[in-house]
């Protein structure tokens, strides 16, 4: 790595060498949330000491492979990794002229050009198009995405795609990746044409994320790595908030459930274990101790027993919290043999069992879709009606709530200004032997606008819950033991 350890202005970026590099790269992962202990630290230690340091590919999977625990913490981590062992450092420019900017008469550039040779190269799989892309993706950045700040130079990445227009290039890169013949001469449907297409959107795809990837690089070089991890690096997929998450997001918060899951059941095994014995059974202990003159040499404990409550959820599935209600279904139903029994009522502004939809072995993506679609969730308007839905519960459903139940309310509380029905609400809590309400929204907007949180919460325990990370540890505290 070229001029690793050293910036264009003169100012080492390793002062420590490299030992010292990497530990300050793994406190970055450390503040980022990526549990990394000294083991991992010395492993990596060791993997650097093996592996060719300018081969960076190498070093990020060797670093990779030892730091990681959770696949879905490797987004955060590519991104740590390209502020703390960057590609290159200050201006990069063009080794050949087939990379360098085309330009005009004048010196401007040419932008028809520019795309015409970007779709060329994304169309073209070889080691040196790749190279060239990454090339041209610097001088963009430097010529396209630079602009003044407070502070001094600053990079934009939306600024620079944004006169390049790369999802205009699609034809172009199919038209490469097909030959001679055009897409529009193929049938529909066709398997080659399909194929083309997916890899020219997803190589149109990479080309943005190079682009981002270049804008964090020279904007780290300028404000600073620091400033740069705490507003340009992506959360961790537990630290997402569900309100805000992307479709990405959700995906990757999917493949987080089943982990979560085992970890949860872990530490709940870990609780019984640790209550196995059970309380001393006073009257037994003294019994025993009329042996030995009233002296409690032996305590006897009471014979434990684990309780496996039933499990009622009920459900806000709109579409302002959906998010956050899939989520939480997929956990629930991965955690359901911790339950003697579970039942899942859904609403919008009208209740309706859907339990059947989760069955054991069920797939949880097209069992929420034919929920949405065949169950009776909506009688009015179709926007939440808290109050209808607690009110439709306790008329039809109210049977499957018992005093071993424990009740679970997902949503965040907003009304849309109707009736909260806090009477219905006190009495179903009166019935079950535990209730809880899990709020996707922050803590700071309950009772702002339309929202009854706050009224709600004076009947029932109400817990913020915005992201998984916060979601696991209300429902290690609700588990059963």
């Amino acid at each position: 790595m070229a001029g690793a350890f050293q910036t264009g202005s003169g100012t080492p970026i390793a002062p420590h060498g490299l030992p010292g590099h990497l530990v300050g790269f793994v406190e970055s992962l450390r503040r980022r949330g990526i549990a990394v202990g000294p083991s991992e630290t010395v492993d990596a230690g060791r993997v650097m000491t093996v592996i060719d340091l300018l081969d960076r590919e190498a070093l990020r999977e060797g670093l990779a492979c030892t730091v990681l625990r959770r696949t879905t913490h490797r987004p955060t981590f590519d991104a740590l990794f390209d502020l703390w062992f960057p590609p290159a450092i200050g201006h990069r420019t063009a080794d050949t002229p087939d990379a360098d900017l085309p330009r005009t008469p004048d010196g401007d550039i040419d932008l028809d050009a520019l795309r015409e040779l970007l779709a060329e190269l994304l169309a073209d799989d070889s080691a040196e198009a790749q190279a060239a892309v990454e090339t041209l993706t610097a001088q963009m950045v430097e010529e396209l995405g630079q602009y003044k700040s407070s502070n001094g130079p600053s990079f934009s990445a939306y600024q620079a795609l944004r006169e390049v227009a790369p999802e205009t290039l699609l034809t172009r890169i199919l038209e490469g990746l097909l030959g001679n013949s055009a897409p529009d001469a193929r049938a529909d449907g066709d398997y080659e044409t399909e194929v083309a297409r997916r890899t020219a959107a997803r190589r149109i795809s990479d080309f943005r994320a190079m682009v981002e990837r270049e804008t964090r690089r020279r904007t780290a070089e300028h404000l600073g790595r620091e400033r740069v991890e705490k507003y340009g690096v992506p959360k961790l997929a537990e630290e997402v908030d569900f309100l805000r998450a992307s479709d990405a997001d959700m995906v990757a918060l999917r493949r987080s459930v089943m982990p979560l899951a085992r970890l949860l059941a872990s530490r709940l095994a870990a609780r019984r274990r640790r209550s196995r014995a059970g309380a001393i059974d006073l009257r037994r202990t003294l019994r025993k101790s009329m042996s030995t003159g009233g002296v409690p040499i032996d305590l006897i404990n009471r014979k434990p027993r684990p309780a496996r409550p039933e499990l009622v959820v009920l459900c806000d599935v709109s579409g302002s919290v959906s998010g956050f209600s899939h989520f939480t279904l997929l956990l629930v139903h991965a955690l359901r043999e911790q339950f003697s029994r579970v039942r899942v009522f859904a609403f919008i502004d009208t209740t309706d069992e859907v339990t059947h939809y989760f069955s054991s072995g069920a797939d949880l993506g097209d069992a929420m879709s034919r929920m949405l679609r065949e169950a009776d969730l909506i009688t009015y308007d179709g926007h939440s009606d808290y109050g209808n839905a607690l009110a439709t519960f306790a008329e039809r459903h109210a049977h499957s709530l018992t005093g071993r139940s424990s009740l679970l309310i997902l949503g965040d509380a907003r009304t849309n200004y109707r009736n909260p029905n806090l009477d219905v609400l006190e009495h179903l809590v009166g019935v079950a032997r535990h209730a809880h309400w899990l709020n996707p929204e922050p803590r700071g907007q309950w009772g702002s606008g339309d929202s009854a949180a706050r009224a709600y919460a004076e009947v029932i325990t109400m817990h913020e819950c915005r992201s998984a990370q916060q979601l696991a540890a209300v429902v290690a505290g609700l588990l059963p033991v």
